[in-house]
């Protein structure tokens, strides 16, 4: 598993998708075969996506190698996930923000609201909420970072509002992935938005979502 892993790591490095060396730590350290079903742990180093019930699934390594990146994350961030899935991506952020950060993680389905709180219980800075993420996280705004790991039909207005000015969110909208920036501007902030690539995602369920 071991050897496995290196594999695709040294592959994610080569071809450019992680490039900065607190994120390359993070990937190392956090075991994929841990946030995967018994059943599929020999494929948590095949760099594709997985099934993990409740027709969601574990983002493929690039993808996560990808946002990851683009987002920019730092030591000490409070950062905002929507989407917790299994856990894994927010494992990689508790990783990289350290005790001194923190990872507020949403999730509508019970299920996987257990499944994730059990996979990340070593993690004490990630706090796993069940709660319709399309209308960000309100008691814990604002947020340094937010990232969005399934495809909304638009930008929710919600997030734009509980990230910081200067911050930086990371969401597919359709088929598309943008870095979407707010900027201090003379009208208190500007909204930048970046197309970064093409990707699949399971659709973002809920208020600001698709229905």
């Amino acid at each position: 598993m071991v050897f496995k892993k290196e594999v695709l790591i040294n592959s994610l490095i080569s071809e450019g998708w992680l490039k900065t060396d607190i994120i390359i730590s993070a990937f190392r350290k956090v075991p994929r075969e841990k946030f995967v079903p018994s059943e599929l742990k020999r494929f948590a180093y095949v760099d594709e996506p997985l099934p993990i019930g409740y027709g969601q699934t574990i983002s493929q390594p690039l993808t996560v190698a990808a946002m990851t990146e683009a987002l920019e994350p730092k030591k000490g961030d409070k950062i905002l996930e929507v989407g917790t899935g299994s856990g894994y991506q927010a494992a990689i952020l508790s990783e990289i923000v350290g005790e001194r950060g923190k990872i507020i993680t949403t999730e509508r389905i019970p299920e996987l609201v257990n499944f994730a709180k059990n996979n990340l219980k070593d993690y004490k800075n990630v706090y796993v909420v069940e709660y319709d993420g399309s209308k960000g996280y309100p008691e814990e705004a604002p947020y340094d970072r937010i990232i969005v790991t399934a495809s909304a039909p638009k930008i929710p207005e919600p997030l734009i509002e509980q990230l910081k000015v200067n911050g930086r969110m990371v969401i597919p909208v359709g088929d598309m992935m943008f870095v979407v920036d707010k900027v201090k501007s003379s009208k208190n902030y500007e909204i930048k938005k970046k197309m970064i690539g093409y990707y699949v995602f399971v659709p973002l369920i809920g208020e600001y979502g698709y229905k």
